[in-house]
């Protein structure tokens, strides 16, 4: 289940909670479970409605909706390695002091110096999404774009993909229709992306898989089921343990 457009579609304050409501549900922006609301969820002795529900699976399964942006990749976060960290130890609460030491930079002033710069990302971001609304507005001519899945671990122009040419490649891979078999593996990668999108559809956003159930849903798409599981790991549409043992969409 693929809920790429839902996420990078909401607003501020949805993906702040992690959570978007619908007319009968929650829908949890970062991994596409829906909890229904008028029913009454336990966990443990503990019983909750809906909404309570909904964000006690936020905190048990994704920590909190600062971590799983934070881990992100950074070409979808626009941050670096050391803005991350930044933040992260900002988020848990660290003095200047306790950071400084941490990252073993010069002095306190560094860190202020690191506050003031995003802070004025952040005052840049602010000005770049009203320009960007404003542009839908008056650009007719832009071609609608696949969204990026959030699990992606490698994000570069084989994402600049349009809806039109994501149509073309399944009717060319999966001549049957996009439930069906692949009929051939693409060696280009752009394509190769589309035909992961298409088969990582398949499995539940909410389901933990072991290693067998995964390479049944993958055997039923292509024969070579091995490296199809590769590429959807490669790609962070699945994610694993270590060991093997249990398998997820990202």
């Amino acid at each position: 289940m693929d809920n790429s457009s839902v996420f990078w579609n909401s607003s501020v304050e949805e993906l702040k909670k992690g959570l978007i409501e619908h007319n009968d549900s929650y829908e949890c922006l970062l991994c596409g479970r829906k909890i229904e609301k008028g029913i009454i969820y336990k966990e443990g002795q503990t019983f909750y409605e809906a909404s309570k529900y909904a964000e006690l699976h936020i905190n048990k399964v994704h920590g909190s909706v600062f971590e799983y942006i934070i881990n992100m990749n950074n070409k979808l976060t626009g941050l670096t390695p050391q803005q991350k960290k930044l933040l992260l130890l900002f988020y848990l609460g660290k003095s200047d002091e306790e950071i400084k030491n941490k990252l073993n930079v010069g002095s306190i002033s560094t860190i202020r110096n690191h506050r003031f710069l995003l802070k004025e990302k952040e005052r840049q971001s602010r000005l770049f999404i009203v320009l960007m609304e404003l542009l839908k507005q008056k650009d007719k001519y832009a071609p609608a774009i696949i969204d990026i899945h959030p699990g992606a671990t490698m994000v570069d122009q084989r994402y600049n993909i349009t809806e039109d040419e994501f149509k073309s490649a399944m009717k060319k891979y999966f001549p049957d229709g996009r439930e069906k078999a692949l009929n051939a593996f693409p060696k280009k990668q752009k394509h190769k992306l589309m035909v992961l999108k298409n088969i990582a559809e398949r499995f539940g956003s909410e389901k933990i898989y072991t290693e067998k159930e995964v390479n049944e849903v993958l055997k039923s798409a292509f024969e070579d089921y091995v490296t199809l599981r590769r590429y959807l790991i490669e790609y962070g549409f699945l994610d694993r343990k270590p060991d093997g043992s249990q398998y997820w969409i990202r």
